[in-house]
């Protein structure tokens, strides 16, 4: 599924990273330590998180992931997002919490 349909679907706000939003995305992992993304994420995948800060951005290049949602609308530092931008990153939002995210992704077949 295109990471752009699942924007629209989810009803996100896109913070940065507005040109990959035609990334295939292949999965998702949820945690808010950046040690258990770094371990438990995978290329291509949608990494769900209450994390705003600039490591955010690391990580999510350092796997080549297809975006960072943050959830519960907190604040993503304009650092991160600066970076986010000039690393192609998408940052998305939502008021949602990380479990409804997860759990209606889970529906629309984002499994992995």
């Amino acid at each position: 599924m295109k990471l752009r349909q699942i924007v629209d679907i989810l009803s996100l706000t896109v913070m940065a990273g507005h040109a990959g939003l035609d990334t295939e995305v292949t999965g998702g992992y949820a945690a808010d330590l950046v040690s258990c993304a770094m371990a438990g994420a995978q290329k291509d995948g949608l990494w769900v998180t209450l994390q705003g800060h600039l490591n955010i951005v690391a990580v999510a290049s350092l796997l080549d992931l297809a975006a960072i949602i943050v959830t519960e609308n907190k604040v993503v530092e304009p650092e991160a997002l600066a970076k986010a931008n000039e690393e192609g990153i998408p940052i998305l939002s939502t008021p949602c919490t990380t479990f409804e995210v997860v759990g209606r992704l889970w529906e629309m077949g984002v499994r992995r």
